[in-house]
């Protein structure tokens, strides 16, 4: 039962920060992050990316590899 909730917790953080950045494109009038100006350094595309990688490792560590 520990591992579902913990799942469950991973992908709700992972969803919280694809609704900032979606509420973050629709005031910008953007259909995606690339076209804007900060792209490269924008806190909120950063912390999305950090709880994609989270959610896919579901907190076990390591680092982006490819």
């Amino acid at each position: 039962m520990q591992a579902n909730k913990s799942l469950e917790e991973w992908d709700l953080k992972l969803e919280e920060k694809l609704d900032e950045l979606k509420k973050c494109q629709e005031t910008q009038s953007l259909s995606s992050c690339n076209s804007c100006e900060k792209f490269f350094d924008c806190e909120l595309r950063k912390k999305y990316v950090i709880a994609v990688y989270e959610s896919m490792n579901k907190g076990s560590g390591g680092g982006f590899e490819f």
